[in-house]
């Protein structure tokens, strides 16, 4: 009798072994992940196998991690990954490097279920999905087209074997390197092979002719064209939208530096959530995220043009001169310049756009999965996208959750904000948040009983907000946390069966700007009218003709007021140059306190890898202009946090703590917790109580010596 895989307990500190049917291990109830992962190129071994004495094989080619709390063993990239890294933020439709062994690589993210088999490939769903979902799986495939062949790997789309589908989301098994470049006739060979909808037949199969005459030549147009018959196909259904936020200044900190749009618990009718996260302490950050609030929300409130993509970027770049200047106004420099991160969700008819800037995530979940959608602006994704170390690697530096960008460090034109378009086309809910909910993976933690609820009507959104921010600060704790939720419901209208099919003509490049005025429309909420385009159209032109005639005699001052009428343009953002990686603080490094808080002061610990202050006894606090020296430090292996042991060099002169550390007390404390202050290269009288201990680094290491 074949027993249940077992897999051991992520908890360093348990390691217990548990069957894989388990959800939290049952001698300490941490969650148990479940990675199954693809193997790529390759058949592994047998069922039952196991490689490297940790990957379970399932099948061939699908293995468990039965250690998921043990990073991978670090590599080098090989060649033939680099594409998957650049390609990071398409997750999760492109896996991503996890392990390589001796002579195998094993993907993450594959389309694979959460029992470990692979999901449908997309041929075997097409002939069953609606016109409009047939549209948004080749509208995934063009715009994929496009990144694809930046890294000489969209031949990937011309082999249905490495495409399947996830509910309404194309995902993709493996990466095939071009032979030679591949062209748009060879995809409109392969669309035609596939069975239209009766909705779209007739434009399906104009544009899979065009492309194999070569009509349509370029990929910018095969995505205008197929945008505008989603949106033709988005009349024929509803959509509903539910929005709560919430916000907490949580259990350890004496404020809250987070801001949301709405405004806490209130319940505007608004089609946009932003979460920001400040960064600068009481009077800087908590300055800097409301000030991103207010500018953002009124930018995109005033947004009138089409090009919603160059506005959401431009409204973000206001917000980040509108903190730089107060910064400058204030003179502050450097680390005390106040920030924020933002992310933001705003819902337009049938699309859906996604902006952030920083660490502040967004998450989609389905009946199906929990996604992370965004990308964070960190170290470690950083050092990912450009191929120098995977992903699981670069978590392990101390520096990988430091920013490389934010809002208010400095001019917008060094500024990339990143702004997504998504199609909704399936129950969802996103799940904006800021890192004191996303901290210790609890979103992937929580979603099924939390989250997932919602789109059954089994819990609101604003419930599932309170409970989200509950959960934060019971199992996290160490920091303010804010949640915004967007559950959208879609569904077909009673009039999508007798929807008038999409014209052919649509998918002529001559009438595509035609076409565009036509599909302007977005759907609503209410059931949609049947409606004549043409007459439409031909009415709109001459009441336009009318219009400017009587402007034209009666007011042509209107004209030129009109005419010079322009879209905001975003700011020219250049490629970001690269960010210089953040020195970590190796043993030997000096750093100063300096906190404007100089009642409560920083807490010396005295162990490491204890998240609170009641779970850790505490040597002594220490106030701003305390010199310490890194001694050594530690991983924390419940939640992979770096822990510096420090040595206490000098104490400053004035504002002593009544509990102040002593000179000379060594103790514990997170990286991330004083990562943000000064490093120095201190003058003799700052070594102190360290000169000893700074005259064994200096032996070892001849170049840190201050």
């Amino acid at each position: 009798m074949q027993t249940d895989p077992i897999v051991q307990c992520p908890n360093y500190f348990c390691q217990a072994l548990n069957p894989v049917t388990q959800e939290f291990c049952h001698h300490c109830q941490t969650r148990i992940p479940k990675r199954y992962l693809w193997v790529m190129g390759v058949k592994a071994g047998q069922p039952g196998e196991r490689l490297d004495d940790r990957y379970l094989l399932k099948s061939s080619q699908i293995v468990l991690d039965t250690k998921p709390g043990i990073p991978p063993n670090p590599v080098e990239v090989p060649p033939q990954l680099e594409p998957y890294l650049h390609l990071m933020a398409e997750r999760p439709t492109i896996p991503q490097p996890y392990a390589v062994l001796s002579d195998l690589i094993l993907l993450e993210s594959a389309p694979i279920t959460t029992d470990g088999q692979l999901m449908p490939a997309l041929t075997q769903v097409w002939n069953a999905s609606s016109g409009f979902r047939q549209l948004h799986f080749l509208e995934q495939i063009a715009r994929l087209w496009q990144r694809l062949s930046v890294e000489n790997v969209a031949s990937t789309l011309l082999d249905p074997n490495q495409l399947f589908a996830d509910g309404d989301t194309l995902r993709l098994l493996e990466l095939r390197f071009d032979r030679q470049s591949p062209a748009l006739t060879q995809l409109g060979e392969l669309w035609a092979t596939w069975q239209p909808h009766s909705a779209i037949a007739d434009f399906f199969q104009q544009i899979c002719q065009n492309l194999v005459d070569g009509e349509i030549s370029s990929i910018e147009s095969l995505i205008s064209v197929l945008d505008q018959a989603i949106a033709h196909q988005a009349q024929y259904q509803t959509r509903q939208i539910h929005i709560a936020t919430a916000t907490d200044q949580g259990p350890s900190r004496q404020s809250n530096e987070d801001a949301c749009y709405p405004p806490s618990a209130t319940k505007a009718k608004t089609n946009l959530v932003i979460v920001c996260d400040g960064i600068g302490g009481h009077e800087g950050g908590e300055v800097a995220s409301h000030l991103a609030i207010e500018t953002i929300a009124r930018q995109v409130q005033a947004i009138q043009s089409d090009e919603i993509e160059q506005e959401l970027e431009a409204a973000v770049c206001e917000a980040n001169d509108a903190i730089s200047e107060q910064n400058d106004a204030e003179r502050r420099q450097e680390r005390q310049r106040m920030g924020t991160t933002v992310v933001m969700g705003l819902v337009r008819g049938h699309e859906f756009y996604l902006t952030h800037v920083g660490d502040s995530r967004a998450y989609r979940i389905t009946r199906k999965g929990c996604y992370q959608v965004t990308l964070d602006d960190d170290v470690a994704s950083r050092e990912a996208r450009l191929g120098y170390s995977l992903y699981r690697d670069a978590l392990q530096r101390s520096s990988a959750g430091s920013l490389v960008q934010a809002l208010g460090m400095g001019s917008s034109s060094y500024l990339r904000p990143t702004v997504q378009r998504l199609i909704l086309d399936e129950d969802c809910v996103y799940l904006l948040c800021s890192d004191g909910l996303s901290d210790n993976d609890r979103v992937e933690e929580v979603w099924q009983t939390e989250i997932a609820p919602i789109l059954d009507g089994k819990i609101d959104v604003a419930v599932a907000a309170q409970q989200l921010i509950n959960i934060a600060n019971t199992r996290n704790g160490h920091d303010n946390v804010t949640v915004g939720l967007i559950h959208c419901q879609t569904k077909e209208s009673r009039r999508s069966q007798n929807a008038q099919t999409i014209s052919p003509a649509l998918a002529q490049p001559t009438q595509m700007l035609a076409a565009r005025e036509v599909s302007q429309l977005r759907t609503q909420i209410a059931e949609p009218r049947r409606i004549n385009w043409f007459k439409v159209l031909f009415i709109v032109l001459a009441l336009l003709g009318i219009a400017g005639a009587i402007a034209t005699l009666l007011a042509p001052e209107l004209i030129a007021r009109f005419t010079n009428r322009m879209p905001v343009p975003s700011a020219t953002v250049p490629p970001v140059p690269a960010s210089p990686t953040v020195t970590p603080l190796t043993s030997g490094s000096f750093i100063q306190i300096q906190t404007a808080d100089q009642t409560a002061g920083l807490p010396l610990f005295k162990n490491a890898a204890q998240s609170t202050e009641t779970a850790n006894e505490i040597l002594g606090r220490m106030s701003s202009g305390t010199v310490l020296q890194v001694v050594g430090q530690q991983r924390s292996t419940s939640d992979q946090s770096n822990w510096l042991r420090l040595k206490v060099c000098t104490l400053p002169t004035e504002g002593k703590l009544a509990n102040s550390v002593r000179l000379g007390n060594m103790g514990w404390q997170r990286e991330s917790a004083i990562a943000n202050f000064t490093r120095i290269s201190p003058k003799p009288d700052q070594i102190g109580a360290c000169a000893e201990s700074a005259a064994e680094s200096a032996k070892e290491n001849p170049s840190a010596t201050p």
